[in-house]
């Protein structure tokens, strides 16, 4: 089993870190096509991309956070991001085809 840590924010990579988050790669974009069965990735990914680990046979961990409106768009320190209650919560995620043409 991998472990991936993916995330491009400081904030976020210092609060894994104190919360004792291993990961074997620490990586600011990850390509779903390199997951293996059991692997673990942690994050906060777009819905497509955590539904590919998924399908793929890995395992997702959404980076969660209560976040105000006035906070979105700039980087969160490790201190606010205990403020917006930072927490990480299993995901499996599954693609439902057949609504992409009739949307």
């Amino acid at each position: 089993m991998t472990r991936y840590f993916v995330s491009r924010h400081p904030g976020a990579m210092a609060w894994a870190r104190q919360q004792g988050v291993a990961a074997d790669f620490q990586v600011t974009h990850i390509d779903p096509e390199i997951i293996h069965e059991g692997d673990l990735v942690i994050g906060t990914l777009p819905v497509n991309l955590a539904a590919r680990v998924c399908q793929r046979g890995g395992r997702y961990l959404h980076l969660s956070l209560l976040l105000p409106h006035a906070w979105r768009g700039r980087e969160l320190s490790v201190d606010e991001l205990h403020a917006c209650d930072a927490r990480l919560e299993e995901y499996r995620i599954e693609h439902l085809p057949g609504l992409e043409e009739g949307a």
